[in-house]
């Protein structure tokens, strides 16, 4: 248990990213015990923040890039807030919040940090190295110097340690977790198959290998999109290649959604061509809910979707291999079955909520101690 009345401070760049993957926890430690604040952007989801019952402190911080000047701001506009509210332990989701927090700690008295590093993000994607990576990698020992971090699969633990992090230091937990009771199977749909990619449209996603799948594949099934493209990361898809897509008949584009139970369950085949992950939490998702499962042989990627088990696993940017992919699961309903019912057994088995939630619960109470 923490020390009663202990005070947890989470540092996440959107509202709407700590609703969608930290909020259970928030809330399963507020229930433990702890006084829980979220520093975030605030826009929309904030309301949410604060119906259940956290305090919300507004900070608008860069999702990304490397202005000396701006992240010299952000970090000591982190610190002040640190000061003012004094937490007893703060957790830093993702890459930015733990690169700005963990330097911000450094200049205040917190001593119990938990860095938590949501997949390694743009500098570190599709083999770009170069002065950004290393210019991040920088930073990242910098900021890492205290406290434990938690990394989502085995090549980012690899990387962190690679940094120099001890291994004692670092915990793998799988992500955020799938709520394996909102996510739950239902039958296949009736009519032409549904091939979907549920994820922001990001080019670092796949999208453009799910395109050029659907074109290949034109008439075989109806290929869905599902998301928005991001016009804050280089990486976005151009609503007017979106458009051009849709208008060409070769995908439907559904935009942001936020029944994804529903709208899973409305797939026959959930396919994410990501180039990198964290652990991707739509296939999670899209596990739980028993569809099979089509992803690269890429960090995150792989610790979701065991070749041949729950899915099929296909190199990072070939078009081809994802077409034959596609073709043998829709040619295969007995095997997208078992696909489907072994990604349910795993989800719940490997990767539910509430196992993630208990594991980083444990987390807090070993940096208190």
């Amino acid at each position: 248990m923490p020390t009663a009345g202990a005070h947890l401070v989470f540092l996440v760049t959107e509202d709407w990213y700590f609703v969608s993957h930290r909020l259970a926890l928030a809330k399963a430690a507020k229930e433990a015990g702890f006084e829980v604040t979220v520093i975030t952007r605030c826009n929309a989801e904030c309301a949410v923040i604060q119906a259940a019952g956290l305090r919300v402190v507004s900070f608008d911080m860069a999702r990304r890039g490397l202005n000396p000047l701006g992240l010299l701001r952000e970090v000591l506009g982190v610190a002040r807030l640190y000061r003012n509210l004094k937490p007893d332990i703060v957790h830093h989701v993702a890459l930015r919040p733990v690169v700005v927090g963990g330097l911000a700690v450094r200049l205040t008295g917190v001593r119990s940090v938990v860095s938590a590093i949501a997949g390694l993000g743009f500098a570190f994607t599709g083999g770009r190295g170069g002065w950004l990576q290393q210019a991040m990698s920088v930073l990242l020992r910098l900021a890492l110097a205290r406290g434990v971090v938690i990394v989502q699969n085995p090549d980012d633990a690899a990387t962190v340690q690679g940094l120099g992090i001890a291994p004692e230091r670092i915990r793998l937990i799988p992500g955020a977790g799938v709520d394996t009771e909102r996510f739950a199977p239902r039958p296949e749909p009736e009519g032409r198959p549904v091939v979907m990619l549920a994820s922001r449209l990001l080019w670092d996603k796949g999208v453009g290998e799910f395109v050029e799948a659907a074109r290949r594949l034109k008439g075989r099934a109806r290929f869905v999109l599902v998301g928005a493209p991001d016009p804050g990361n280089p990486a976005s898809v151009a609503e007017g290649d979106l458009y051009a897509w849709v208008q060409d008949g070769i995908v439907e584009w559904w935009g942001r959604r936020d029944d994804m139970a529903e709208v899973l369950s409305a797939a026959h085949i959930v396919c994410l061509p990501s180039y990198r992950e964290g652990l991707p939490k739509v296939l999670l998702e899209a596990m739980a809910c028993g569809r099979a499962c089509i992803t690269t042989d890429a960090p995150g990627c792989r610790d979701c979707v065991r070749d041949g088990d729950n899915g099929l696993l296909v190199p990072v940017k070939d078009a081809a291999a994802l077409v034959a992919a596609i073709e043998q699961l829709l040619d295969d309903q007995n095997l997208r079955r078992r696909m489907g019912e072994r990604g349910r057994e795993r989800a719940v088995a490997e990767f539910s909520q509430d196992g993630v939630i208990g594991a980083t619960l444990a987390v807090y109470r070993g940096v208190q101690e």
